[in-house]
């Protein structure tokens, strides 16, 4: 192999998937948006390190795509080990109690995902879903532009790395992240594009010229210098914490990136308990705290903001009468000090009239009942007069019919299931007023007869599925599936409804109530026409933090409703700090049939136990194929190898291993193709008397998997000739293939079976002019002609 040849083939198994290595790191980097700290950058750093070590050394091998990709795996796997578990075979070996381990971590990260406000802490289990996710991004990445040369495809994959911290993060991510991950992008698509221009002109020099305005570096400038101010001044890529711009309150332009009930879980399932904000002026009522409502219900995502909010009204000031309210009741000033609350919102208690000592720059949606900034802040002392007053039940049940005060979006019940609105139907059947039916629906979530049981810690959501689960088949939940539950059959009905988020009442002490992190609830509003929004609240707390006022103590026509008992508060000392509040959820048991909460289910069954064993088989013949040159073992080690990884994943899905079983079905024409286009070069550089013919049947193949097939009467001179022509192969390779068509004449017609010292490196000139001058695409390296519709001529035919 000529110095040239070396030196384009370090290239292409060195640098890229170096650079493709720096790549992933540099857009690792989005993930400082959402973690705290830099110590996660670390973890990140080693895993591309293995990954890209491991890669490197078994191409130097000659190792085949698959395997790599296996064994990347198999290092990620042992890192992890290594790192979140003491349990390992040597530290290093995943056993049946380092999967243990790895699957309470594993666990715990899931937790920490779905309850975590970010940036979250540098935990454990954040470290190793870091791991994890970079890792398996640097394995996509290095196959992709590596073993595939398709480094353009990694933008999709690296794409994804941004994507996630941008929808979650409160802040635009940082600028220099953008940077980097662009720039080292870049860079990798200009590598890969010089070595591809050095392998098709053949040249020994890196180009030296194109670096006008219409170059590839000018080009690849000019976009990310677009692309970054693009995102910054147009796009605000990241900005959670950002609202949309006018609106009315029930608009559809715009966007809200808020995730309230991810916050929400988060307050209630941390680990302790902080103290947000200080009421003084509510004395003993126990009302709720609002800090926003959710209009909308998506079938997929639940209950979520409207996507516009109204900016023509400050809230410093006066605010104008909410829908279905005379504006005439007496008014209440409280005075509400956040200690540790920064949002956008600034909650209120009941009906606002007037807000004193906000900002300017925030705003009243009258539609909402809700006082926000376009930003997350931390306020100062405001001062809220409120209109506390609320109707009876009599007043309720002679509510007029007249809707037009609310949004039509109030009633939308698109995506709702069937079965939810039959059984809206059926709870309210038999009931003669609009209060009746919402007082039915309300009960049957109270009444401890129909199963129903409060727990904090659980996985459900509040899209539509989660919430079908949580009717009819778990029936345990929090404040966020009770209330998104009944508004949703409130909806199924034709009753106007929303969810809304904020506190309970918290308790007193000293010359305040005190609400702190546990205190944060979701419950429902309805409206009833001259009357507006009204409060109830499905979810049994078992501590009386529950507010029920008099009118959902009235029982519905049908019968009498479950009463939740009115809040107790603790008889704490008068102190600054809150007080600590035992979680509701932790002292039930949850029904039969549900996890309980931490319930780690054993992934070491029998699943696992077969996969270990087919991995030590797969490891001794990969041994054996290199250290006895057993043919045999290769395809074995790799049959042996994917049907361990098919048990693996069963362990997670066994739709997973279906789908690694249909793509290493669609890779068996490659990897057959690959497995003989080993095997008879093999046989040019050994001393096979069949030498020759290999050399030429492989180049045949070589052909056809391009698509020019030499038709089965040619001569070996005149299929020459024709793969020249077809090929456009350069003046080096057409001499080295005038030196394999004679050694395969002297093999064929002049009875000569003794070794041709020129013939392998002929061969391997000729192969290499085909790909220089002749690439195969993607069509000829999965689904080879050679394989899938093989020649039929033989050597008898040239002979006769």
């Amino acid at each position: 192999m000529s110095e040239r040849t070396t030196a384009q083939a370090q290239w292409s198994t060195t640098v890229t998937p170096v650079v493709a290595a720096v790549t992933t790191l540099c857009a690792s980097t989005a993930l400082s948006g959402v973690i705290e700290g830099a110590r996660w950058l670390g973890h990140a750093g080693v895993a591309v390190i293995v990954v890209t070590a491991i890669g490197l050394g078994l191409r130097a091998l000659r190792t085949p795509t698959l395997l790599v990709v296996l064994a990347q795996l198999v290092g990620l796997l042992c890192l992890l080990t290594a790192l979140f578990t003491d349990s390992g075979v040597l530290g290093l070996l995943p056993g049946p109690d380092a999967f243990d381990a790895l699957g309470r971590v594993l666990t715990d990260s899931v937790e920490a995902v779905r309850t975590g406000v970010p940036p979250v802490a540098e935990t454990r289990p954040v470290l190793c879903l870091v791991v994890i996710a970079i890792g398996l991004v640097g394995v996509l990445v290095d196959t992709l532009a590596v073993a595939a040369g398709t480094p353009a495809a990694c933008g999709l994959v690296l794409l994804c790395v941004y994507a996630v911290p941008a929808s979650l993060a409160d802040d635009l991510l940082p600028w220099w992240s953008f940077v980097l991950g662009a720039g080292s992008f870049a860079v990798l698509l200009a590598v890969d594009g010089t070595h591809r221009h050095r392998l098709w002109r053949n040249q020994a020099a890196l180009p030296t010229r194109g670096a006008g305005f219409g170059s590839p570096t000018a080009m690849v400038s000019s976009a990310l210098v677009l692309g970054l101010l693009a995102g910054g001044l147009i796009t605000g890529i990241g900005t959670v914490g950002s609202l949309p711009g006018d609106g009315t309150g029930g608009g559809t332009g715009g966007g809200l990136a808020l995730k309230p009930f991810t916050k929400l879980r988060g307050m209630l399932e941390q680990g302790g308990n902080r103290e947000l904000l200080r009421v003084r002026g509510l004395g003993n009522e126990t009302r709720y705290l609002r800090a926003l409502t959710l209009p909308r219900f998506e079938r997929d995502g639940g209950w979520v903001p409207a996507s516009a909010l109204a900016t023509n009204v400050r809230a410093a000031g006066p605010l104008p009468a909410a829908p279905g309210d005379d504006g005439q009741g007496p008014q209440t000033r409280i005075e509400i000090e956040p200690i540790n609350y920064e949002d956008n919102w600034a909650p209120v208690y009941g009906t606002p009239r007037q807000m004193f000592d906000l900002p300017d720059n925030m705003f009243y949606d009258l539609g909402g009942g809700m006082v926000y900034a376009r930003n997350a802040r931390k306020l100062d002392r405001y001062v809220e007069a409120a209109d506390l007053s609320q109707p009876t039940a009599g007043d309720l049940r002679l509510a007029g019919s007249d809707f037009s005060e609310v949004h039509e979006m109030y009633f939308d019940a698109e995506g709702i299931d069937p079965r939810v609105v039959q059984l809206a139907k059926d709870l309210t059947r038999d009931q003669p007023t609009m209060l009746d039916k919402v007082l039915a629906l309300k009960t049957h979530f109270t009444n401890s007869a129909n199963g129903f049981k409060y727990q904090t810690q659980t996985g459900q959501g509040s899209d539509e599925t989660a919430l079908r689960d949580f009717l009819f088949d778990s029936k345990v939940g929090y404040c966020e599936q009770y209330a998104s539950a009944m508004a949703l059959l409130a909806r199924a009905v034709g009753i106007p409804s929303r969810v809304a988020i904020g506190y309970t009442a918290g308790f007193l002490t000293g010359d305040y109530r005190s609400i702190t992190t546990q205190d944060a609830h979701a419950w429902v509003e309805v409206f009833f026409p001259d009357h507006g929004w009204v409060t109830f609240d499905p979810t049994p707390l078992s501590d009386g933090r529950t507010y029920n006022p008099p009118y959902a103590s009235s029982p519905p026509s049908s019968g009498p409703a479950t009463g939740v008992s009115e809040e107790k508060p603790p008889t704490a000392t008068t102190t600054t700090a809150a007080a600590p509040r035992t979680d509701p959820g932790k002292d039930q048991t949850p029904q039969a049939g549900a996890k309980t909460p931490g319930e780690v289910a054993t992934p070491w069954s029998w699943q696992a136990w077969t996969a270990l064993g087919l991995g030590v088989v797969a490891a001794a013949l990969v041994a054996l194929a290199y250290a006895a040159r057993l043919r045999i073992a290769r395809p074995l080690a790799i049959g042996v190898g994917v049907l361990a990884l098919v048990f693996l994943l069963s362990l997670l899905s066994w739709w997973l291993s279906a789908l690694l079983v249909l793509a290493v079905l669609g890779a068996v024409p490659a990897l057959v193709r690959d497995w003989r286009r080993r095997q008879r070069r093999d046989a040019v550089l050994g001393d096979s008397p069949d030498a020759a013919s290999a050399a030429w049947t492989e180049l045949l193949a070589e052909s056809w998997d391009r698509g020019t097939r030499a038709p089965d009467t040619d001569t070996v001179r005149t299929a020459a000739r024709r793969l020249v022509k077809e090929h456009s192969l350069d003046d080096g390779s057409k001499q080295a293939l005038r030196t394999v068509v004679n050694s395969v004449e002297r093999s064929w017609y002049g009875g000569r079976r003794d070794r041709d010292p020129e013939l392998a490196a002929a061969f391997d000139e000729v192969v290499r002019g085909l790909r220089r001058s002749s690439p195969l695409d993607w069509r000829g390296r999965l689904l080879p002609r050679s394989v899938l519709r093989p020649r039929k001529r033989k050597r008898g035919d040239d002979e006769n």
